[in-house]
């Protein structure tokens, strides 16, 4: 089933999610819920607030097609093809470790048409639980880097424009405020 996918300046985005407890089936399928949706918004990844969920979960795919593959990435001390491990879900993420940063442009669903260059970490360790509850570490590089810091900062409440420097974020003002006040006016008539 395909979800709503919350806006900037809706409440949820700025909330830190809870531990996941129960694994499950239902939280199964809320997994493939928000695969769904992120394939159908054309996202490479989808954090559980941006469905209005909050909860430390996350999915992602960076099965990009034709394009070349510019990182690298280890499982549990393996590195198996791409197409085995995505996509991916993300459950109760720990970002363990963190290398020297490189800015790069970023895009985020809740934020439809504005993008900017954020200032991110190139190599993360990630430990992390999968949807049976069993343990595993990524140590990746690259854009697979770049999502799962995106994506984790969503389980923390902290949004993609709070890394912007002051000279990147100040032409997107307008598009963002605009943004803000048409989802305030949503939740107005339907929130």
């Amino acid at each position: 089933m395909i979800l709503r996918v919350t806006q900037y300046g809706e409440p949820i985005l700025r909330e830190k999610g809870a531990s996941v407890t129960e694994f499950n089936d239902k939280l199964k399928q809320f997994a493939r819920d928000m695969l769904e949706t992120m394939y159908d918004e054309e996202g490479i990844g989808l954090a559980a607030q941006q469905v209005d969920v909050a909860k430390q979960i996350f999915v992602m795919d960076l099965q990009l097609g034709d394009r070349p593959i510019e990182f690298h990435y280890e499982i549990d001390g393996k590195s198996p093809p791409l197409e085995l491990i995505m996509p991916l879900v993300v459950v109760n993420p720990q970002i363990v470790t963190r290398e020297p940063s490189a800015p790069y442009e970023e895009g985020c669903l809740s934020f439809p048409s504005i993008r900017g260059e954020v200032v991110r970490d190139t190599v993360v360790e990630m430990q992390y639980q999968d949807l049976e509850g069993a343990s595993h570490t990524i140590v990746c590089d690259g854009l697979f880097a770049r999502v799962i810091l995106h994506e984790n900062d969503h389980l923390q409440g902290v949004l993609f424009i709070d890394h912007m420097t002051p000279l990147t974020l100040r032409p997107l003002q307008t598009k963002i405020k605009k943004l803000k006040r048409s989802t305030r006016d949503w939740i107005k008539h339907y929130g």
